[in-house]
């Protein structure tokens, strides 16, 4: 199956890290897009770690960091994360069996 999580809310980072892990314990593939305020999960080196998993992919709204925290340095987790847009956020929906939006 293939999970896909929009976090929107910088707040549910906890409930949005323990779904992303328990799909990928359960051997879903796990696509996450962060926008918003959600785009703050970035600082966290826990949620950003489980995009090193195989059938893990994390990306991320360039336009929302701009506005929510411009002070991260991206390159920081370049290796890790996809900078983008929200054809990243259409592409999670169009090809996720599972969608849940936080």
């Amino acid at each position: 199956m293939r999970v896909g999580i929009v976090v929107t809310d910088a707040r549910q980072g906890e409930l949005a890290q323990a779904l992303f892990e328990q799909a990928l314990q359960a051997g879903h593939s796990v696509r996450c897009f962060l926008t918003e305020n959600g785009v703050n999960l970035v600082k966290e080196p826990g949620f950003v770690a489980l995009a090193a998993h195989a059938q893990a992919h994390l990306s991320l709204c360039e336009h929302s960091v701009e506005r929510y925290c411009a002070d991260f340095d991206l390159a920081s987790v370049a290796d890790q994360v996809i900078v983008g847009g929200q054809y990243q956020n259409a592409e999670l929906v169009r090809n996720s069996d599972q969608l849940l939006c936080l």
